[in-house]
């Protein structure tokens, strides 16, 4: 059996070594080709060329890339079309992605494709999901509803569960010693999570501040932990003088190899937590931490933006769960005197966002098999078809 895989960042490459592992399990003696970083190296895939040519966002970034990223589209459905695999698997970056299967099927239409990560169209454009259709057969969703919207524009569409809902959490003792070193011991603890992107820290973080120097005025006792992205962890260092004396910041250029879990220390021992709009809100559920979301844009991105939405929350816990307890400051609503009694609200009232972050859980897969596993049976489903 031939798969050909293609994967444009890190998470990608995250889910991509997943899947392999779960049909190298299932099906021994795969061979591999296409498009990967390590962990699907680590899995059996030589990759055509480096990943991180594709790890690229924003139209600033992209535009200098333009005709070389166009050239590696057509090298990609060339060694497909060559190469004659039982299946081509791309893994979320629909803009390269999706180009790049149009191509195969407009030449090779007998190829199956298997599309990992179905895009966001119950949110915001639809019509996505029809011209999708023209090229992809099947699709692999992360959350439990999105199904149906594929269905219905003529793919096969199989949920197999969000990777963060089986990822191994930080157990008490974790959080107790993380309390214990940072010197937090049993006072409350506030985590802030004011984004991944350079963007997002610089017009967040003026807003935060202010909500927390509020909160701290109802809530002296209060602790406050920063975990940082890697991306903007030098940004936020040099802001630190702006933020409450008390903040911890968590550098990961300093934790090394222990970031990921002391981050997830982090998660288990906060009380509450103010973050930016995100898949964030469901690493915070898995680890439990009530939440306030609070998210900005620029006037005209908002305007866009808010005129295509066609949900009425943006929180990934609240659409799984469907509930709607978890406070949301989005837009012209994110204001420092807006979300500061929102905070104190959740810590003191959790109870609610509790029994919603367990349903989340639950329904994207909790406790269940793995993920990359349940993705592989269901790519080798399809192939029997």
């Amino acid at each position: 059996m031939k798969v050909y895989l293609i994967a444009g960042e890190p998470s990608g490459d995250a889910l991509g070594g997943a899947l392999m592992q779960g049909l190298n399990a299932l099906q021994p003696g795969i061979q591999y080709a296409g498009v990967g970083g390590p962990l699907m190296q680590a899995q059996g895939l030589t990759s055509q060329f480096p990943m991180e040519e594709l790890s690229l966002m924003g139209i600033a970034e992209i535009l200098p890339k333009y005709f070389h990223l166009k050239r590696r589209i057509r090298e990609c459905a060339e060694a497909v079309i060559a190469q004659k695999p039982d299946v081509m698997i791309t893994i979320d970056a629909p803009d390269f992605c999706l180009r790049v299967a149009k191509l195969v099927k407009s030449r090779a239409p007998h190829i199956r494709t298997v599309h990992y990560v179905a895009p966001s169209v119950w949110a915001w454009r639809p019509k996505r999901a029809v011209k999708m259709a023209k090229c992809i057969d099947q699709v692999l969703a992360l959350l439990p509803f999105e199904p149906p919207y594929m269905e219905a524009a003529g793919m096969e569409c199989d949920f197999v569960g969000h990777p963060i809902a089986t990822q191994e959490q930080a157990t008490d003792a974790e959080a107790d010693r993380f309390r214990l070193h940072y010197g937090i011991g049993e006072q409350p603890l506030l985590l802030v999570l004011p984004g991944s992107r350079r963007s997002e820290v610089k017009r967040l973080s003026p807003v935060f501040q202010q909500a927390l120097a509020q909160v701290l005025e109802a809530e002296p006792d209060l602790q406050i932990v920063l975990p940082a992205a890697p991306a903007v962890a030098g940004m936020i260092e040099a802001g630190l003088t702006d933020w409450p004396k008390r903040t911890i910041v968590l550098d990961p250029r300093e934790l090394g190899e222990q970031a990921d879990r002391i981050k997830k220390a982090a998660f288990r021992a906060a009380d509450v937590a103010l973050a930016a709009s995100g898949t964030v809100s469901l690493e915070l559920a898995a680890a439990r931490t009530p939440m306030v979301i609070a998210y900005d844009m620029s006037w005209l991105s908002r305007k866009i933006i808010s005129a295509m939405l066609r949900i009425d929350t943006v929180t990934l816990v609240s659409l799984v769960s469907d509930t709607r307890v978890i406070p949301e400051l989005i837009g012209d609503q994110c204001k420092p005197e807006l979300i500061a009694p929102y905070i104190a609200e959740v810590l003191n009232h959790p109870s609610e966002q509790l029994a919603a972050m367990s349903t989340t859980m639950q329904r994207l897969g909790e406790g269940g098999e793995a993920p990359g596993l349940r993705a592989a049976r269901a790519v080798l489903r399809g192939l029997g078809k």
